[in-house]
């Protein structure tokens, strides 16, 4: 996909300016779409030579999108947002910090003020700022630097742990004429695997295991490591459970599959987090977070990671693999198969999680089969799961209750169908996510699940989804309140309403050019998703609204 392009490079020679150049380069890397937010020259760059431009309402969710282009297409078309000097920059450090955190790389190319105002106090700079929550930063001071800078910027972004990349642009170099040649070769990626020892030493602990278990993280997806995954959990008989990022690299029907882990977690992830006496991680940092699984102390670790700064960083571990997870599990089948020539049983194995699976729905079936009004956030995710087609489906979560309700309950079969999130837990995260999978999948039912709170924040995106023609599926869970705060704030909810939001958001999606519904009886809930999924069939975003119960459990395994 990435190469070069006649119409980028007649644009650049032709008296373009270094923004023609800049777009240029973007064509050559195979970007094929811009998000941003006016005023920055690389807009109007970008379109010269067809690249699609999003215009979003607001910063924010135009990185939320690119960050998801650059997810479901494993880095090949890269995400892409600039925005304005000044207030756009600033607006849009959410959105950074979140890929930043999640492992996601993104190019931010903010446009900055003039090179004399660069560093006069108090003007915002993008360089210094966003230094602590991106990769790399870096100006662009002269347009003879376009090839070197961005050839660093997309280096970073393809090789090594996936982060943002912030290449400021000051709007006076942006508008001067290039000058020179235009020389601009993509970029390549390098992959690595451990050293044979370590991988002998990891086969060696998990042939021996009694009861070992893998746990899958998003570097599964990066690599696209999914066929090698399951077939060492298949030779060797040993379930997998997968992080949040992780979810959906391992078919979650299969009879192997334990389920995901984040804040919320089902029986299975649980009982095989506590009694295993190995634990495989595979593509995954390990990282102490409040919205992961918690690793128990003195657990047996393989950690196999792309970035060496994970190891031991958490989580102390017996072996360390450092290097691409596809190549590591390819390289680690074949030692096991040396030990083990032929597949283990798993039969066993299997009963034993259909068992512990059976056990933990048993007390959660009343929530997702009930009836009454106001609505179970459990029973309408649960109609939702049995009324799409899941494997042509792709679906995220919201911060908060939306993910943890969610999260235990759905069941992903195919690769990079639930993009999960969560070290930094933003609101209004999902909707932008759902939009640029849907960039990238066209031919996929898109959906985020979200709830009266997230909407409150980037909700007027709806708008970009209707004009734009990005048919997705948001699913809204209203409960009048911030649910999971009512525990710890009751005095403030009680004296002055501090939990207590509402909305008339079915109402509100039409009026920025979507299909809305609210839905407040069960017996409506499969009738109004099926309209809403032939909205999206039709080119219209759809948002269903469901007014649910102000439902405060979740699923601790």
């Amino acid at each position: 996909m990435r190469q070069g392009n006649g119409i980028a490079d007649q644009q650049v020679h032709a008296n373009g300016t270094v923004a023609d150049a800049i777009a240029a380069v973007l064509k050559r890397e195979g970007v094929d779409i811009v998000f941003g937010y006016p005023r920055n020259q690389i807009l109007e760059a970008a379109a010269r030579i067809d690249i699609r431009t999003v215009i979003v309402r607001q910063e924010r969710t135009g990185l939320h999108m690119a960050d998801a282009v650059s997810r479901m297409s494993k880095g090949e078309r890269m995400g892409v947002f600039v925005m304005q000097q000044g207030p756009g920059a600033e607006n849009a450090m959410g959105g950074v910090a979140q890929a930043f955190a999640d492992s996601v790389p993104v190019l931010v190319m903010p446009q900055g003020y003039s090179l004399s105002q660069m560093y006069v106090p108090y003007n915002f700079n993008s360089t210094r700022s966003m230094a602590t929550y991106a990769k790399h930063v870096e100006p662009l001071t002269s347009g003879d630097q376009v090839v070197p800078v961005l050839r660093r910027a997309f280096s970073m972004l393809r090789n090594g742990r996936p982060q943002p990349v912030v290449i400021e642009l000051p709007y006076d170099v942006l508008d001067k004429p290039y000058e020179g040649a235009f020389d601009y070769a993509p970029g390549k990626v390098a992959l690595s695997q451990p050293g044979q020892a370590d991988i002998e030493a990891a086969a060696d602990l998990l042939v021996s295991a009694a009861n070992p278990a893998i746990y899958a993280g998003q570097g599964v997806h990066w690599s696209e490591a999914y066929a090698e995954l399951r077939e060492l959990a298949e030779h060797l008989a040993i379930p997998v459970m997968t992080s949040l990022p992780g979810k959906s690299a391992f078919d979650e029907t299969h009879p192997l599959a334990l389920g995901s882990g984040g804040n919320g977690i089902n029986g299975c992830v649980r009982k095989w987090l506590d009694e295993s006496d190995l634990l495989f991680g595979i593509g995954c940092s390990f990282t102490a977070t409040s919205f992961g699984l918690t690793i128990p102390e003195g657990k047996r670790v393989i950690h196999s990671t792309l970035d060496p700064l994970d190891i031991d960083k958490s989580v102390p571990s017996e072996v360390a693999l450092v290097g691409d997870a596809k190549l590591t599990l390819a390289a680690l089948i074949e030692a096991v198969k040396r030990r083990v020539p032929l597949p283990r049983d798993g039969s066993a194995v299997a009963a034993k999680i259909k068992e512990a699976e059976a056990a933990w729905f048993a007390k959660w079936r009343a929530k997702c089969e009930q009836g009454t009004s106001p609505l179970s956030p459990y029973r309408v995710l649960w109609d939702l799961q049995q009324t799409v087609d899941v494997a042509n489906t792709i679906i995220t979560h919201d911060a908060g209750s939306p993910r943890d309700q969610l999260v235990p309950f759905w069941k992903s079969t195919t690769p990079h169908s639930y993009i999960g999130w969560g070290k930094s837990t933003q609101l209004g995260y999902g909707l932008g996510l759902a939009m640029g999978a849907k960039l990238v999948h066209p031919d996929k039912l898109c959906i985020n699940v979200w709830g009266d709170a997230a909407i409150g924040f980037t909700g007027t995106d709806l708008e970009t989804a209707a004009r734009d023609r990005i048919p997705i599926l948001s699913i809204l869970l209203n409960n009048y309140a911030m649910a999971i705060e009512l525990p710890i704030m009751p005095v403030a909810t009680d004296k002055y309403r501090a939990t207590d939001i509402s909305g008339d958001y079915a109402a509100f999606a039409r009026s920025l050019g979507c299909h809305g519904e609210r839905v407040t009886q069960a017996s409506e809930i499969v009738p109004a998703l099926r309209r809403a999924i032939a909205a999206t069939e039709a080119g219209q975003p759809a948002l269903v609204e469901f007014i649910t119960e102000q439902e405060t459990e979740i699923s601790r395994g």
